[in-house]
């Protein structure tokens, strides 16, 4: 019995690299991660429950998370949710008509080329509005930190190593666009939202799909953008400036996602979104495959 369950695993071991690509990625952090399919799979916080999660005048604050894109948006018309309420990650690919024309008013600002483009910025005191972001493109198939934060009038936004710098910060508001949901998302809406009176006609918020870990709300300023190196090398820890921080450490098919910062912030996953399974090809391309695994 023995030899067989030795060549069994040769047999298998065979079999990995023909199959490894099918395998969800690890996350940097270490740990399980959210699982979204880009269909209508989102994790949210009811805003009649929870409201939001910030003060309103909020000046001091950073939003951050590990992704992993794997499809960009399906035309020029969508941006796809990875995170909203009171700022908001979108994916955008480089022919987003929107987003030429922001860039085109006086922002000087060069549009990037690439299918996976992300744009990140906040709504803003005293206006119904939202600051300008700026554009920066992502590689697919692969995980990325990236942070938003506002300290007073500096806005900045930092994905991995690169950092962008800008002085048009405002407080945060809470005078969000009417047109969209209050509820705090993780992957989108659940729905595919159309939103009237842009250009082109016709604009779309669509669903985010790859894979999220480690997301943590602030109000703190995480990063110094006078030194380098931002790349996190552990779970993002909890402290007293933490308004909520999600490791997505549940174990796998898990639908519902616990805040570690002891405010209660607990996520629920809707239409399917859930936990994944960490056990997957290391960032290297190796591959690590337990014998308990082997043997199911």
């Amino acid at each position: 019995m023995g030899h067989r369950q030795f060549f069994t695993c040769l047999f298998l071991l065979a079999l990995i690299p023909l199959s490894a690509k099918a395998l969800p990625p690890p996350s940097p952090a270490g740990g399980n991660y959210l699982v979204l399919d880009g269909v209508d799979d989102y994790a949210v916080l009811n805003f009649e429950t929870f409201g939001y999660l910030l003060p309103d005048g909020t000046d001091k604050l950073t939003f951050e998370a590990w992704i992993y894109p794997t499809t960009p948006p399906n035309n020029k018309d969508t941006l796809l949710t990875i995170l909203h309420q009171q700022a908001r990650m979108v994916i955008v690919n480089d022919e987003f008509q929107p987003l030429l024309n922001n860039l085109a008013n006086g922002h000087n600002i060069e549009p990037p080329k690439g299918d996976l483009i992300l744009l990140m910025s906040s709504y803003i005191e005293g206006a119904l509005g939202r600051t300008v972001p700026f554009p920066i493109p992502l590689a697919p198939n692969q995980w990325h930190h990236i942070a938003y934060q506002v300290n007073g009038n500096q806005i900045t936004m930092i994905v991995n190593d690169f950092v962008k710098t800008s002085q048009n910060g405002i407080p945060l508001g809470h005078n969000l666009d009417a047109r969209l949901p209050k509820d705090f998302v993780l992957g989108g809406f659940g729905k595919i939202i159309e939103i009237p009176g842009r250009p082109p006609a016709k604009s779309f918020w669509g669903s985010f799909t790859g894979y999220i870990d480690e997301v943590r709300i602030s109000m703190d300023i995480r990063y110094d953008v006078n030194k380098k190196g931002f790349m996190p090398d552990d779970k993002f820890k909890n402290d007293a400036k933490t308004v909520a921080l999600w490791h997505f450490d549940e174990p796998s098919g898990t639908q519902k996602f616990s805040d570690a910062s002891g405010n209660a912030h607990h996520l629920a996953g809707k239409n399917g979104a859930k936990i994944g399974d960490a056990l997957a090809v290391e960032a290297q391309g190796k591959l690590a495959i337990t014998w308990g695994r082997l043997k199911q």
